[in-house]
């Protein structure tokens, strides 16, 4: 059985290949030095590089998301989810969607001055902004950075509205934003439960919050009249589906009204960094894992196409489905849809000018 990397997600590098970028060669550095006397290193460091981008809206056209604009203020995820399918992003700068997906982060702390800047701009014309899409907008280097907050500050002011997707009760540390967001209509939260065995959590999420800290959080923000979501995703057959029933019935009981699933999705990079996962933590059922997924994807461990990526077919994904349908019926819950408030939009100042109209 492979050695396990202890705090990580990952268990290797996973060297992308598909921009024909080759391992890294041995050159006589210090550390080719260094590794050949002591071994790799024991204990993988967080580094965080800062970076200054020229915008930070991202516009897409995709026919099977529901927004068409996002920030994400961080590159790489300290989270650490195996499964993450934002992994192979890293990959276009060279950077493994491995371990350094998780360990070499990036942050944009220009990022609400390019959105200020970006919705003074004539003709700009408001729709709700996506932010967690990527990587989550609360991972622990916000609690220095604060980039989130800064976001939100600015919606705010423009009255803009704005939805939220994390993994991490650290939203708590902007309920005073999010409960006023919330009176004007102008946020929505998701919140993703992947299971309730802690246990489980620390060996998919590594560094993300336990599960009773997320259960905790949707309660808290279902008190501060902030509309919000749970996500019981991704559901990992023989892994995770276990989970369905409980995790409906507990957010419900902390009043959540809006509960969706979401299929575990592997795509390029993300499946070999799976299959090493399920070798490391639970090698007697990997092989019953990946048939399972591959028999829901059409006999392929990821289908990338749209609309189908998150609607698996075949035996096993009805099954999730039926279940996951009938715990809502159980539970009392309907499909809610939020409505955000865009009517109210108001180009921010810019440099202390006084708007014209």
């Amino acid at each position: 059985m492979p050695e396990r990397i202890h705090g990580r997600g990952a268990q290797s590098a996973a060297v992308p290949t598909r921009f024909g970028l080759a391992e890294r060669e041995v050159d006589g550095d210090w550390r080719d030095h260094m590794q050949s006397l002591d071994g790799p290193p024991v204990k993988l460091r967080t580094t965080v590089t800062e970076e200054r981008p020229k915008s930070i809206l991202t516009f897409n056209q995709s026919p099977d998301v529901p927004f068409d604009r996002s920030i994400n203020a961080y590159r790489g995820c300290e989270h650490g989810c195996v499964y993450c399918f934002a992994r192979p992003t890293h990959a276009y700068h060279d950077l493994s969607p491995g371990l350094d997906f998780e360990t070499r982060l990036f942050a944009k702390p220009n990022a609400a001055e390019l959105l200020k800047a970006t919705l003074s701009k004539r003709g700009y014309r408001p729709k709700p902004i996506a932010m967690g899409t990527n990587t989550d907008p609360y991972q622990p280097i916000e609690r220095d950075y604060r980039i989130t907050r800064q976001v939100l500050e600015v919606c705010l002011e423009a009255r803009h509205p704005v939805t939220i997707t994390t993994k991490s009760d650290r939203v708590l540390d902007d309920a005073d934003l999010l409960a006023a967001l919330a009176r004007e209509k102008l946020v929505a939260v998701s919140i993703s439960v992947t299971s309730l065995d802690p246990v489980l959590s620390a060996k998919l999420e590594p560094r993300c919050a336990a599960p009773a800290k997320r259960l905790a959080a949707l309660g808290r923000l279902v008190e501060l009249g902030v509309p919000v979501h749970c996500s019981i995703s991704p559901i990992i057959p023989a892994i995770t589906d276990e989970f369905i029933e409980a995790t409906t019935a507990e957010v419900v009981r902390r009043g959540v009204q809006s509960v969706n699933w979401i299929p575990l999705r592997l795509p390029h990079e993300v499946a070999p960094l799976f299959r090493e996962w399920l070798a490391v933590h639970y090698p007697e059922r990997a092989g019953k894992v990946m048939s399972i997924v591959r028999e829901m994807r059409g006999g392929r461990d990821n289908d990338p196409n749209f609309h189908s990526r998150f609607n698996p077919q075949g035996v096993w994904a009805d099954l999730i489905r039926a279940r996951f349908n009938l715990a809502c019926k159980r539970a009392g819950i309907a499909k809610v849809r939020f409505e955000l408030d865009c009517s109210r939009f108001r180009a921010p100042e810019m440099g202390g000018q006084l708007r014209l109209l």
